[in-house]
């Protein structure tokens, strides 16, 4: 029987795999390579750092959390010639295609042409308004999602890799130059690059999700979950962000400078009026 290999978006979705019956072995992708600093080799001592940096300053996870969850995964993937097959299971949203692109480019590393890569990407779906996520299918239905498969030959790994360098280099008219849908087994690499560039200051000095996360704000005295929710809501209904709890905490966090605080209740102040 042939050996399989599944490279997962998260651990709710290796909880649905197991219960799908599909076999092969799991590794988790536990990063979100589309905050934090970042550089184009992935895996190296300079990635790691800066990872190290990022997780433990900017969200309170300290080195060896960070080494046990996240390291120490990944690195399994270092060597996989005992495999015969690969399945990458990922999302439509930016914060998964940006740790598809760096997988892809990480998978390079060890790229055997024994081995067979595929991409399961979950996204568009005739006669659904919004887009799919792995967790809107149940354990029944991901042997049909297992079953559209689209392999990925190692020009198209090289592709990702392009993409994830541009993705890395972070310039937004690189950005806008490149034509990030030249391989249509990757449909949301563009779209996700698109929702990056709105990550870009605009005129005022504000992105796009910090504009919203002041609106928010504004429009009503709520606490940090409700704003969180309202974020959560927005992202689903009118984006492609993909962030959880986390990256829309530390959004606001890190816009203290225009609000005020009455017991959990977050308000404008003057300045962050001057926005909305």
């Amino acid at each position: 029987m042939a050996k399989k290999l599944h490279i997962l978006n998260g651990d709710s979705t290796a909880l649905t795999l197991k219960e799908s019956g599909i076999e092969g072995d799991v590794v988790v992708w536990r990063e979100m390579l589309c905050e934090g600093a970042i550089c184009k080799e992935v895996g190296s001592d300079e990635f790691w750092l800066k990872r190290y940096d990022y997780f433990e300053n900017e969200l309170g996870v300290t080195k060896l959390e960070y080494f046990d969850k996240t390291i120490k995964e990944i690195v399994k993937l270092e060597n996989v010639a005992n495999y015969d097959e690969i399945i990458l299971w990922f999302e439509y949203d930016l914060f998964c295609q940006v740790n598809l692109m760096a997988l892809c480019t990480y998978l390079l590393e060890s790229y055997d042409k024994s081995v067979t890569y595929h991409l399961v990407c979950t996204g568009k779906e005739n006669e659904k308004d919004q887009m799919q996520t792995l967790g809107d299918y149940d354990a029944e239905s991901y042997p049909q999602l297992l079953g559209k498969k689209k392999k990925l030959s190692r020009i198209k790994l090289l592709f990702a890799k392009k993409c994830w360098e541009i993705y890395v280099n972070n310039n937004p008219e690189e950005l806008m130059a490149f034509n990030f849908n030249q391989k249509p087994d990757f449909a949301y690499f563009q779209m996700a690059i698109d929702q990056h560039l709105q990550r870009f200051p605009k005129s005022n000095g504000l992105n796009q999700i910090q504009q919203k996360l002041l609106e928010v704000i504004g429009s009503n005295s709520l606490t940090k979950n409700q704003i969180v929710r309202e974020m959560l809501l927005w992202q689903r209904t009118e984006t492609v962000y993909g962030f959880g709890d986390l990256q829309y905490v530390n959004y606001l966090d890190n816009l203290n400078a225009y609000y005020t605080m009455n017991d959990e209740n977050y308000q404008l102040n003057e300045k962050g009026k001057k926005f909305i």
